[in-house]
């Protein structure tokens, strides 16, 4: 039976994408359906699946069937919209999560960033942070920009500054995507989709711009959804290399030859609001934050949870400003359970 990649899903419908680069559409087997999955979706993006093509007749439609899901090497999941006690799985089998940033026209807020990263660290995926739109920035926005930048390079994550529309930062950007699965995550209006077409133009991918009187974006995607990139004038640095080298696992490399270099995909998702946090405990939290947990082994307690107790490293960190004050109310609000969506937007 074919194996293939799921590219999108809408409701009950996914497209899946063959080996040979075909795409199909396909609807879930039933019994794949109520297999048992603790999601709102039981299939996501970037799955690895088997499926039947042309299998079921809808209405007078020929369309395949998914009779399988593979094992996922990782995924994102945020707290449902209409369920808060369920999980939508965002995306699956990534190389990294880019998370998109705005600090005006919208304003991301660091407990958005935050979420995103401390989520992407439980499940393994490793983030970026994408500063983009700066060629909209004023002055003392810049400023903000810059004090964004210390803070989130400062706790060890690497940072891009870009302007899609202006192309600033854009062969970077295509640098750190080639031949890999990349996730676009951010509010409404940062730009997602703008990024994708100037990666990749010929995807002419639909754009709002952000209401002047709200300064928030308008959905412009509304599913999930993945595209394989063609990246013009950026030559491969994977030649040579076998797709297996740079994405096991991946249902295109027996297809392969192994001079081809490894293909990229990017993965842009709606704009939300905020990023619920699900399944993750205290004790997982706070070793989500890098800068936390290699100071860890300094605290006086071994079981340190870095709220109250005396002698705690991180604690002294942010009293000296070697961690940001930021950083740490993030955490604080995260395992006291403060309303994801108030200082958001």
């Amino acid at each position: 039976m074919p194996t293939g990649l799921l590219m999108r899903s809408t409701g009950s419908r996914y497209q899946v994408r063959a080996a040979d680069g075909t795409l199909h559409e396909c609807i879930a087997k039933g019994k794949l359906r109520i297999k048992g999955y603790t999601s709102t979706n039981p299939l996501a993006v970037g799955d690895v699946v088997e499926f039947e093509p042309a299998a079921e007749l809808v209405g007078k439609e020929l369309v395949g069937a998914i009779t399988q899901l593979h094992e996922r090497k990782n995924y994102l999941v945020r707290k449902a919209v209409n369920l808060s006690h369920h999980k939508h799985v965002i995306a699956s089998n990534m190389d990294q999560c880019l998370v998109l940033v705005t600090v005006a026209r919208p304003f991301t807020s660091f407990g958005f960033i935050d979420r995103v990263l401390v989520t992407a660290e439980a499940y393994e995926i490793p983030p970026v942070i994408v500063f983009n739109k700066v060629d909209d920035l004023a002055d003392e926005e810049f400023e903000l920009l810059a004090e964004y930048e210390d803070v989130y390079q400062g706790a060890g994550y690497r940072t891009l500054i870009t302007s899609a529309l202006k192309g600033t930062g854009v062969e970077e950007l295509k640098e750190l995507l080639e031949g890999k699965v990349s996730l676009l995550v951010g509010h409404s209006g940062v730009g997602k989709s703008t990024v994708v077409n100037a990666i990749d133009p010929s995807l002419d991918l639909h754009t709002w711009e952000v209401s002047a009187s709200t300064e928030k974006g308008q959905h412009t995607t509304t599913a999930a959804q993945m595209f394989e990139v063609r990246l013009a004038g950026n030559s491969s640095k994977f030649a040579g290399r076998s797709s297996e080298d740079v994405h096991p696992g991946s249902p295109m490399n027996h297809e392969l030859r192994p001079t081809h270099p490894a293909p990229t995909f990017i993965i842009d998702t709606p704009g939300v609001k905020g990023f619920g946090l699900v399944d993750l405990e205290q004790e997982v939290i706070v070793d989500q934050f890098p800068e936390f947990f290699q100071r860890k082994g300094e605290c006086r307690f071994g079981n340190c949870t870095h709220r109250n107790e005396p002698g705690c490293a991180v604690i002294a960190a942010v009293e000296n400003g070697a961690i940001a004050s930021s950083r740490y109310n993030s955490y604080i609000d995260m395992v006291e359970g403060v309303d994801e969506e108030s200082s958001y937007r």
